[in-house]
């Protein structure tokens, strides 16, 4: 049985917490990726078969309001936002819990203004060598009160692995993301580092690699995202490719493929093994579980999606992109954003821009309203549920909600 966590229970939800309850006895072994459809009659919601809190979001937030319950007298730090949605962490603020850095890494809190008796919590993330060394030297054990997501950590601990077999690491991830960021530092330990945002800038590093371009060329792409000392005509002979966790799990197994494909042609196939590391096990499962629903829910078919989450969390961004190439997509951080039925203010992921859109809300003339609703990995359920009751709101001949989820009641 999977583990349960105690997480406050104002961020679970009358109704999605309901679904997924019924899915997880349904389906234990998460084989139908169906969506589950709650039919209010004029509209309907189509709600994915994996989302919300992860096993590493739901660990982070249950060992922070545990330390909070612990330590009432104790001033409570965060090295930085514990996961990337802002109703949790301010929450966590009204509660008292000082914030060290900004999710980009800028201090907001001096480390000499810490004491030994100081607790600090180290994000979901993960954090840095050379931040563990300053907590250490302030006397705080950096990983007394650990959330680091395990699936981070297994990153880390490949390529800790691969660089002791003399692999350099190619990491897949944005550059400065907390979580990539503490890879990197972890990863450059034991091996040569590069990081690769995309397919795009990993077709840069494969010219490098068949000779193509120059050492100029790679530093002039990758001079600021590889560790110091970074020798592309040594370092690139033997590689492995880990990935920053939030990333889409498809497109780090192509930039995998493309990399070992480059490898063949550059060694020979027989030769594969000794050029490039197999680092499969790394992919998380709660990512590539949550993108493998979205993919099932487009496919479903609708007409609109909204997805909930932070703004600044990658893995929801990722989803966003998925529905958005199929149909109209709203991200929205929670149920304020949609200001009436004409009307949503939403996040245009490819500019980082607030946007307003009218008319966004259909009317199908006799036929339902189909909406897929989701949410990234960081996002709590009671968020959708806000989101759902106040559309639902707008269609005075809704069925009830008890109605609804009739058909979701364990035992029926």
């Amino acid at each position: 049985m999977a583990r349960q966590f105690d997480v406050p229970q104002f961020y679970r939800s009358e109704i999605i917490s309901t679904v997924k309850s019924f899915r997880r006895i349904e389906d234990p072994k998460k084989r139908d990726l169906s969506p589950s459809i709650l039919d209010f009659g004029p509209v309907r919601f189509k709600i994915g078969r994996h989302f919300g809190f992860c096993y590493g979001v739901e660990n982070a937030i249950e060992i922070a309001y545990h330390t909070l319950t612990k330590h009432p007298n104790q001033r409570i730090f965060l090295l930085s936002e514990i996961i990337h949605n802002s109703h949790v962490n301010e929450d966590l603020r009204k509660r008292g819990v000082q914030f060290i850095c900004e999710t980009s890494g800028e201090q907001l809190i001096p480390f000499e203004d810490l004491h030994p008796e100081d607790v600090v919590i180290v994000p979901a993330f993960g954090t840095t060598v050379e931040i563990e060394e300053a907590l250490s030297q302030r006397g705080i054990h950096p990983y007394k009160y650990n959330t680091t997501c395990p699936f981070v950590e297994k990153v880390w601990k490949k390529s800790q692995e691969i660089g002791q077999r003399e692999y350099s690491v190619i990491i897949h991830g944005k550059r400065n993301h907390e979580e990539t960021r503490a890879t990197f530092s972890h990863s450059q330990r034991s091996a040569p580092v590069v990081v690769v945002r995309d397919l795009d800038e990993t077709e840069k590093l494969a010219k490098v690699i068949r000779g193509e371009e120059t050492t100029d060329f790679f530093y002039q792409h990758f001079g600021d995202r590889c560790s110091t000392d970074f020798d592309p005509k040594v370092h690139l002979e033997r590689i492995g490719v880990v990935n920053q966790t939030t990333m889409l799990a498809s497109e780090t197994q192509a930039i995998a493929s493309l990399l070992r494909q480059v490898i063949i042609d550059q060694y020979g196939a027989q030769n594969v093994n000794a050029h490039f590391a197999d680092t499969r096990d790394t992919l998380c499962y709660a990512t590539k579980e949550n993108q493998d629903a979205a993919l099932s829910l487009i496919e479903s078919g609708a007409n609109l999606a909204i997805i909930v989450g932070g703004y600044n969390s990658s893995n929801t961004s990722h989803l966003v992109a998925l529905c958005q190439a199929s149909l109209p997509t709203y991200f929205v951080s929670d149920e304020t954003e949609i200001l009436s039925p004409n009307r949503i203010r939403h996040l245009d992921v490819r500019t980082r821009i607030l946007t307003e859109t009218e008319s966004w809300l259909p009317t199908q003339n006799g036929s339902p309203t189909d909406i897929i609703l989701t949410a990234g990995a960081s996002c709590p359920d009671a968020l959708l549920d806000q989101v759902l009751q106040k559309i639902v709101s707008w269609f005075p001949e809704s069925r009830s909600i008890d109605y609804v989820l009739a058909p979701f009641q364990s035992g029926t």
